[in-house]
């Protein structure tokens, strides 16, 4: 189980961002956070039995980045990497969407790329889905959580509905991945 949860104060963009991403990755429990303290939500992960955790913190009032997390023994560890976020397109801003469902794979492009591969498997080990290259699922699954870069070599983050290669939403525009946070 994972548990979703926001910065303390979360504007009504970072919330359903955040119900958006409830909705697309499987076992997901989303929780409003209000004055919890990290140890706190420690402590409804263990409440709720989550072992991993995702934060979406604020940044000059939109989603600003996303930092993943497991329960340890001694609270929350840092799991890599941090996402800091260039923008975010929600759900409802995709004009053809009209069924919504929850990933079931990772896919990702091009095939050449360390850096797909490496964001790829570290997500596909946090979230406990496969990852695959887009190639190599046509017919097997319905939606994916997809990795590629856009026309200006900036990495994005998508669910798209496999069969129709249809992007359902959220999008996620990431500015920067940082591997190695120091405490």
């Amino acid at each position: 189980m994972i548990l979703l949860t926001t910065s303390r104060r979360p504007t009504g963009r970072i919330r359903t961002f955040c119900r958006d991403l409830a909705n697309s990755i499987p076992d997901t429990v989303r929780v409003n956070r209000g004055k919890m303290s990290l140890d706190g939500i420690a402590e409804k992960a263990i409440e709720v039995e989550a072992e991993k955790i995702v934060v979406v913190d604020r940044w000059q009032g939109g989603p600003g980045r996303i930092s993943l997390y497991r329960l340890g023994s001694s609270g929350l560890d840092f799991v890599p990497p941090l996402m800091l976020i260039k923008g975010i397109q929600l759900r409802r801003e995709f004009k053809s969407v009209k069924k919504h469902g929850q990933s079931s794979v990772i896919t990702f492009a091009p095939k050449n790329s360390l850096a797909t591969d490496k964001i790829a498997g570290q997500l596909s080990q946090f979230f406990g889905l496969p990852a695959h290259y887009l190639d190599d699922v046509a017919g097997t699954h319905v939606i994916a959580m997809h990795l590629s870069f856009d026309c200006s070599g900036v990495l994005q983050l998508t669910f798209k509905r496999l069969q129709q290669m249809v992007e359902i939403g959220p999008r996620i525009t990431i500015s920067k991945l940082i591997w190695d946070v120091s405490s």
